[in-house]
């Protein structure tokens, strides 16, 4: 997803009230340090990011680490379940737009031909973890229905089931150019692949 994503992601965290269990408050900005571990993980990934990685990027203790995510699992779940749920959120958004041009939005936005060669967290996650932790998988499956169903609600509002083949088709495509971008296919291809793709897809 996009640098706009994780800024809504980030926005929409820090309104919330930080998670307090029994005892007292936790001395920290729940938002803040689950976006550093975020974009920790999406630069290194899980396997290669340390335990001291995420403390020090977080700037927590072990015991504050321990104490409020359980484990490097336990970070990466929060994190990866929060910003799926701000992608969604913006997802949804762009579907009830109203605009005429909402399909290609929404296939730019998966897409993000701009966002340089990083990929998708949530994307870069269920390559390398889904087939190993149900977890992740889980998320990502979750995720994925959710992105076919807005985009069947967007092709055809009046009976979303007749478009889920279209639906899934366009969203298969939109993140498949992940792989384009990541491998340093200039914006411009990648813009150019989206519109003959919808223009397919559509018609």
């Amino acid at each position: 997803m996009s640098k706009t994503t994780t800024s809504k992601l980030a926005t929409s965290k820090a309104t919330e009230k930080p998670h307090c269990g029994p005892g007292r408050p936790r001395g920290f900005n729940e938002a803040k340090v689950l976006d550093a571990a975020l974009h920790l993980f999406w630069r290194k990934g899980f396997e290669a990011t340390s335990l001291d990685d995420l403390t020090a990027e977080m700037g927590l203790s072990r015991s504050s680490f321990y104490s409020a995510f359980g484990s490097k699992q336990g970070v990466l779940i929060t994190a990866l379940t929060s910003y799926s749920n701000a992608a969604l959120a913006a997802f949804q958004e762009l579907s009830e737009s109203g605009d005429e041009d909402a399909v290609a939005s929404m296939m730019s936005a998966l897409a993000d031909p701009n966002g340089g060669p990083r990929g998708c967290m949530l994307v870069n996650c269920i390559t390398e973890l889904a087939p190993h932790q149900e977890e992740v998988a889980e998320i990502g499956r979750r995720h994925l229905a959710r992105i076919e169903e807005l985009f069947a609600s967007t092709i055809c509002p009046n009976d979303p089931d007749t478009a889920r083949n279209k639906a899934r088709a366009l969203s298969a495509l939109a993140i498949g150019t992940l792989t384009l971008r990541k491998s340093g296919l200039p914006p411009d291809q990648i813009s150019s692949a989206l519109e003959a793709a919808r223009g397919i897809l559509t018609a």
